[in-house]
């Protein structure tokens, strides 16, 4: 009788460890998802932001230069996010485990 219950106390030591995994890595899933989020909408605002600004001839402006513009605001806004941001991906966060326990 006292092999049946060790084994069932290793067994739901190891299910509980299981389902931490689990919500461990959704969470930081659901983190991540966020910061997405939050990083795609920073970019979007800073690219409308820098829209009307002229090109400096030094560089030489065209097309390039706009594409990398929007690269480098991209880049901005990843780092942003990841460095706290605007508060943005803590609501969308928190939103996301509301969803997922209900």
């Amino acid at each position: 009788m006292s092999e049946y219950l060790n084994t069932a106390a290793v067994f739901s030591a190891a299910q509980t460890t299981q389902d931490t995994n689990s919500n461990s890595a959704k969470d930081l899933a659901a983190r991540a998802s966020a910061e997405d989020f939050e990083a795609f909408f920073l970019s979007q605002m800073m690219n409308n932001m820098s829209s009307g600004l002229e090109t400096d001839e030094t560089f030489g402006g065209g097309q390039s230069e706009k594409i990398f513009k929007s690269m480098l605001n991209d880049e901005y806004a990843k780092s942003m996010s990841r460095q706290g941001g605007i508060g943005i991906a803590d609501m969308v966060y928190r939103e996301i485990l509301a969803l997922q326990e209900g």
